[in-house]
């Protein structure tokens, strides 16, 4: 009885910040805490501050990505957190956190989840680097006992490319705390305290300004776009390393008093309010956990034909899927939505309805959760 009623001990590493910190943040809060203990090793990319009430304990290391002495004192320092905290399983998130936590629990007696949160090999890269990706991920994947596959795209990516055998790979679709992004932070944010001119029709998008989000093509855009509905404003909530990038270029298409960029937030779903039509414009997404977001405040979505985005957008029913790097086809459909409201008015109400069916954090903590006690059963 008393084996029973044992807590089971999860530790979680995860050197990747954004949306895997959201991630676990969305997890630990609607994980059962009575059954479960969360322990987060994470690096200092993360606010500890923000997981005082969530995780169990939390622990900073200084992950690094270039192979040396320094990287094996990382993983040597994972190593010894995870013989410290003596967890019933290991559960290790994205690429870098994930082969340093593989290679760190080589030997020791627990179980090993693995979540890429988008494979690394399905980033724009070059052939060599892709190959690379791809023959990392099959050696490392002998080391985990589950793949979680935020999509149907990724599991099946992972098959195609025989990450590994099928019956280790389990789909957990991703979640947003429905519940809690109901409830605005009290900022009272408006178009006029953001000093953007009331009649603005608002194109936004939320993501890091890097190569991945195309914040070049948005732009690119907006310029087509202001040149057909002369009120338009758009709006960029995140920040990266694109950030002097994206403010020379709109300089250079004239944008400088019709755009502005909002850096990271707390939450992000107060300026997605003020969104009339949302972006995602990826050139590659492992999940896209802003589109669910984008669907529950009721905005019609405009989103790259790529990766998992199209498990989640069925083009012409919650959305529209447009392709990557093509700016023309961007600001045809924003004009086009602008234009017909009736199109407009059916894609953010089936958006609504999606979103409250099929992506609820909750369900995705009970997934988890039934993957954890299966796994600790075996132990």
């Amino acid at each position: 009885m008393e084996e029973h009623n044992k807590k089971i001990r999860v530790l979680h590493v995860a050197e990747c910040a954004g949306g895997v910190d959201r991630f676990l943040k969305y997890l630990f809060k609607y994980m059962n805490h009575d059954r479960f203990e969360n322990i987060l090793v994470c690096s200092f990319a993360y606010k500890k501050d923000d997981y005082e009430n969530l995780a169990d304990y939390v622990e900073q290391v200084d992950f690094k990505h270039e192979i040396g002495m320094k990287s094996l004192s990382c993983l040597l320092l994972v190593r010894r957190l995870i013989k410290k905290h003596n967890p019933d399983i290991v559960y290790a998130h994205s690429s870098i956190a994930g082969g340093i936590a593989r290679v760190a629990n080589i030997g020791i007696e627990n179980h090993l989840v693995y979540n890429p949160h988008g494979w690394s090999f399905n980033m724009r890269c070059g052939s060599i680097r892709k190959q690379l990706y791809i023959v990392i991920e099959k050696a490392m994947a002998y080391y985990a006992d589950k793949i979680v596959c935020i999509s149907d795209a990724e599991k099946n990516s992972a098959l195609n490319k025989r990450i590994c055998r099928e019956s280790k790979l389990q789909v957990i679709y991703n979640g947003i705390d429905i519940d809690g992004c109901c409830v605005s932070d009290g900022k009272n944010l408006s178009k006029k305290t953001m000093n953007i001119p009331d009649d603005s029709f608002i194109v936004g998008t939320v993501g890091r300004l890097s190569s991945q989000k195309a914040p070049d093509i948005f732009m690119k855009a907006a310029a087509l776009i202001k040149k057909e509905i002369p009120n338009a404003y758009f709006l960029m909530v995140g920040g990266g390393s694109k950030y002097e990038e994206v403010i020379k270029l709109a300089e250079k298409l004239g944008l400088q008093e019709s755009y502005k960029i909002v850096e990271w937030v707390d939450n992000p779903m107060d300026y997605i309010r003020l969104f009339d039509v949302a972006l995602l414009l990826s050139r590659w997404e492992g999940f896209g956990l802003v589109l669910p977001e984008y669907m529950l405040a009721g905005k019609p979505i405009i989103a790259t034909n790529v990766d998992a985005i199209p498990c989640l957008i069925e083009n012409g029913k919650n959305g529209i899927l447009v392709p990557v790097d093509d700016e023309n086809e961007v600001s045809k459909m924003v004009v086009e939505l602008h234009n017909d409201s009736d199109m407009y008015e059916r894609l953010s109400a089936q958006g609504v309805m999606d979103v409250r069916e099929k992506y609820d954090v909750k369900r995705l903590a009970e997934e988890c959760e039934e993957l954890f006690e299966i796994l600790a059963d075996k132990r």
